[in-house]
């Protein structure tokens, strides 16, 4: 019996964070107001007050909201944002 080593696959992290397109995902939550996540989301995506308080809405209504969608590396600084004040957050590839 021969006993082969396994091959090692080796990725490159670079092609893992710069894939495109990602997004961000807001969930609601009963902890933080309205004001808050308007503030923070104006503050993550570069936004209007009218963009914030409609992403805000649909979070409210719909229980999450895609409010992000680009490339890893900015989905990474948008989530590190909204994760300041404890927003509950998730990047999908």
């Amino acid at each position: 019996m021969t006993l082969t080593r396994p091959t090692e696959i080796q990725q490159d992290d670079q092609d893992v964070l710069t894939q495109d397109p990602a997004k961000v995902i807001l969930f609601n939550d009963e902890v933080h107001t309205f004001e808050e996540v308007i503030t923070q989301l104006m503050k993550a995506i570069r936004c209007s007050t009218e963009k914030a308080e409609s992403l805000a809405w649909e979070v409210h209504n719909k229980g999450k909201a895609v409010v992000y969608t680009g490339e890893m590396q900015e989905c990474l600084r948008v989530n590190s944002v909204l994760e300041e004040i404890a927003l509950h957050t998730q990047i999908e590839v």
